[in-house]
């Protein structure tokens, strides 16, 4: 049954509800306004934005990448009666996901629940999502004809659901916390839909990179132009943040990066509306993080592969930081959690700009008891003196 984040006289499942999250609106007013040691506490509501702008914050702030996901039971209990497709697309079940982690946890940011693919149903690509959730294209683009047969869209109008699931979910939080949106990047998208799904090698992608040049630039600036626009109208919907996916771009060569990617790359960023902080994150992109740079974000997202200290210090401080716990390590004992999570609040030294988060997407069976063990670890330690 569906219930709101702590609306009273809007919610779903009668009285009862109604009192839980009056007692939760009041409780959260408490936190909001306690005093420890003489120092307030910032609220939830401004952390995660001030630390994207580098400005003072009172504790590190968390959230995690796929926050809204299998792990917990209560989104397991909507997909026993709903598909992924039907939950991204039915407005009341996306908001209800999208909040069940921010009930649950002290988490200081929300990400609206949706997926990277749904964009390019307008542009013309059928996919369908396997039993397992994960995707799988039936219409591949592979020829400069499949290319010119993407269509641009309007997001507002085309992928109402969503823009409406962002306004209700922004009704519900409150202010309590901001929300996030986000897209998938110009690679990592191109990369589905010439592949037909995940790759190893992504041999048909970059077969048209080194032999079809002038398409694969075509195809990337189809979806550069797709991906603002997509994005900005999520801002103009209310989000307060977007982060950038580029989950596979990992794959390619410094050379690669700077020739394929990061012109498309660059003009994307730099084409976001400015009145919100925006988050790059690339998977397994160490190697290629000075580029990162150069393509832009207010905040560059870290995988657990690099040391954080020796990341920003690659970055000269300029941007903020996020990251970055292997998600695995939420398997280990509370002493091993422990030691990883101070390890990294350490390197980045209670500087200004660092954001918590694991260093790519939480596991559906991640335990969630370690999972709160691990956000309230994050606030106590990082408190500032």
């Amino acid at each position: 049954m569906l219930s709101t984040f702590g609306r009273p006289g809007r919610v779903w499942g009668g009285m009862g509800c109604a009192i839980n999250f009056c007692l939760f609106d009041a409780v959260w007013f408490i936190y909001r306004f306690q005093f420890i040691k003489g120092r307030s506490l910032m609220s939830r509501a401004d952390r995660y934005l001030k630390a994207c702008k580098k400005e003072s914050v009172d504790c590190t702030p968390v959230w995690i990448m796929r926050q809204a996901g299998r792990y917990l039971e209560e989104y397991r209990a909507v997909r026993a009666k709903h598909s992924f497709i039907e939950v991204c697309k039915t407005p009341e079940l996306a908001v209800e996901i999208t909040l069940q982690p921010v009930r649950r946890f002290e988490l200081d940011a929300a990400i609206l629940f949706a997926d990277i693919l749904l964009p390019l149903e307008k542009m013309g690509i059928d996919f369908e999502f396997t039993k397992d959730d994960g995707p799988r294209i039936n219409n591949t683009v592979r020829t400069r004809a499949d290319v010119e047969k993407m269509r641009a869209i309007n997001p507002m109008e085309e992928m109402a659901y969503l823009m409406d699931a962002i306004r209700m979910v922004k009704r519900e939080l409150g202010g309590k916390v901001p929300l996030i949106g986000f897209s998938g990047a110009p690679f990592t998208l191109a990369s589905y839909i010439i592949e037909g799904g995940g790759s190893r090698n992504y041999v048909f992608a970059k077969s048209m990179m080194y032999r079809e040049p002038d398409t694969w630039h075509l195809l990337m600036e189809k979806l550069t132009d797709m991906v603002i626009v997509y994005l900005n109208d999520q801002i103009r919907a209310g989000v307060q943040a977007v982060q950038v996916f580029d989950s596979w771009v990992g794959c390619l060569s410094q050379a690669d990066y700077r020739e394929f990617v990061l012109p498309h790359q660059k003009r994307l960023m730099a084409s976001l509306d400015k009145s919100v902080p925006h988050i790059h994150f690339a998977f397994g992109a160490s190697h290629l993080l000075t580029l990162i740079r150069e393509a832009g974000g207010d905040v560059i997202g870290l995988d657990w592969r690099t040391e954080i200290d020796a990341a920003w210090k690659a970055l000269n401080h300029e941007p903020g930081v996020q990251g970055n716990l292997d998600p695995v390590a939420l398997y280990g004992s509370r002493e091993y959690i422990k030691r990883r999570v101070t390890e990294i609040l350490e390197k980045a030294g209670n500087r200004n700009g660092h954001i918590f988060n694991l260093g790519h997407g939480i596991l559906p069976t991640a335990p969630t008891d370690n999972v709160k063990y691990m956000i309230d670890l994050v606030h106590e330690l990082s408190a500032r003196r």
